[in-house]
């Protein structure tokens, strides 16, 4: 095939001027291609630092789209210099209160206590109007 790359040297390459991705092991520069892409080079710019082969298949693409590759492709990945799994780290949050009755009846009392008054306003008008 072509030259070997490591994921490093393919991460370089990670903006709309200068764009590659690794799909299914090889290494394609799609940077000409972002502007063509029919689901928007944001699809594109997404798959960047990760093997987008799942992403690709997962789409559907036709066998235009499958011939087209051929004219991107650049290489092959080092699959050693892929990581296999990922951990997730959730982000930090503050504490969160599980006790939100107190928070709910202030809110339910600012919306009542006017709307209340405001009956009661219109009640005298209409009680004094009357007499």
């Amino acid at each position: 095939m072509g030259k070997v790359y490591t994921l490093a040297e393919v991460l370089t390459h990670n903006s709309s001027k200068d764009c590659w991705l690794i799909i299914n092991g090889k290494v394609f520069d799609v940077t000409k291609f972002l502007e063509d892409h029919p689901g928007g080079e944001e699809v594109l710019l997404a798959s960047i630092g990760k093997d987008a082969g799942d992403d690709f298949e997962d789409i559907g693409h036709s066998t235009t789209a499958r011939a087209m590759m051929d004219e991107y492709c650049v290489g092959e990945i080092d699959a050693a210099t892929i990581p296999k799994r990922v951990t997730y780290t959730p982000p930090k949050q503050p504490h969160y209160s599980q006790d939100k009755m107190a928070e709910f009846i202030i809110r339910l009392l600012q919306f009542l206590v006017p709307l209340a008054i405001l009956g009661l306003a219109v009640a005298v008008r209409f009680c004094t109007k009357s007499s």
